[in-house]
This record gives C-alpha cells, structure tokens and sequence, in this order.
C-alpha cells in the first residue's frame, strides 16, 4: 500500500504505472523494496500466464490439460503476488508506529517492546511470503519450457529473471528485519533463506536453459 493509498484506499493493482513509479521514486517510506520485490513475482506469474496462453494451439492438444493447470496456478500467483505488495507497505507502517509508542515507563517500555517485535515479525514474513510466490513462479516456469510455444520461450526466461529478482530483494527485507530480533524470533525465517538460494540457482539455470534452447 502506497502512501496515497493509505489516503484513498486503493491498492497497487489499481494504481497507474506512472502513479506507482513516480511514489517510488519519491522521499516517502513506501513503496519501496519489499514492494518491488513483491511485483517482481506478480510480473513474472503473468508471464508465465501469458506463454501458457499462447500454448493453446491445435498442436498442443496433448499437454492442454497441464496448460490449463499452470494457466490458473500462474493467474493465482499473480493475484498473491500484488497483494503482498500491498501487504508489506503495511507492515513497514506497522513498524513506524511501534517504534513511534511512548517509553516513557518501564511498563510503556515493555508493551513497546512487543509491538516492535510483532510488527518486525510482521514485516519479515510477508517477504518469506513473495519467496513463496517466486518458488512457485520457477517451478511453474521450468514445468512449462519443455512444453511452451516456442516464439515465446524467451518469456519463460523473463519470468524467471523476476522471480529471481523476488527472491533475492525479499533475502535483504527479511534480512533487516530478522536483524533487530532476538535469535529465537529469527530463526522463524533460517528455512526461507536457504529456500532463497535454491530459488536463485534454479533460476539463473532456467534462465541458461531458455538462453540455449533458442541458440541451438
């Protein structure tokens, strides 16, 4: 959620292009990574979308039904995707209002304390949730490289670029986040920053793959 959109009530996916550009660019607290990260992992679901629906010729007949499948799996990652979007400017202004709470007694000093916790657990985990989102948009993408129109295939490596993307600007928000807990809090998010690697290896090999499929 942008500035403007704590104002009005919209949301990412009903912001311009422009709109939402020109906010990030701006000296405002969000959007900022967590939301680009974010829309990295909605911008590559919709490409996988988009080649899976190019796949739907009569030659493809035979592998319709796993099309049909990664179409509706891409188009639910996609809508997760932008939400979470929205979801971490929330958490970031969770964040700034509990470290905004009096501390003036031990007692204001303690319920600070646990709400700075909560809302940094908050914003780390709707990160290790895009890394989820990002997980999947590989997995669908590799599924579907063997299989996908091949005058689109080069998309198949565009959307693993994103999730890649997703996933190593979400590596740095849990990162800064899980850094001002406790290790017991923290170490909530070790199994996500190992997911984190795997996805980026897995990426940039889909990427490797897409790049000699079309230069054989």
């Amino acid at each position: 959620m942008t500035q403007d959109a704590e104002r009005t009530g919209t949301s990412f996916g009903d912001s311009t292009l422009q709109g939402y550009l020109d906010e990030l660019a701006a000296k405002v607290p969000a959007p900022g990574g967590g939301a680009v990260a974010a829309l990295h992992a909605a911008q590559g679901a919709a490409l996988v979308a988009m080649v899976a629906r190019y796949t739907t010729r009569a030659k493809d007949a035979e592998n319709r039904p796993v099309i049909d499948r990664i179409i509706v799996a891409a188009d639910i990652a996609r809508d997760r995707a932008l939400a979470l979007a929205d979801a971490d400017a929330a958490a970031f202004t969770a964040v700034g209002a509990a470290y905004k709470l009096p501390k003036e007694t031990g007692e204001e000093q303690a319920a600070r304390a646990e709400a700075i916790t909560a809302a940094l657990l908050g914003a780390a985990r709707v990160p290790a949730a895009v890394v989820a989102a990002a997980d999947e948009v590989v997995s669908l993408a590799s599924e579907l490289l063997p299989i996908g129109n091949p005058n689109v295939v080069t998309d198949i490596g565009a959307a693993a670029d994103a999730a890649r993307a997703a996933a190593a600007s979400s590596q740095l928000n849990i990162a800064i986040n899980v850094a001002s807990l406790d290790a017991g809090a923290g170490a909530e998010f070790a199994p996500v920053l190992t997911q984190i690697e795997e996805i980026i290896a897995r990426a940039e090999a889909l990427h490797n793959d897409v790049v000699l499929s079309i230069t054989k």
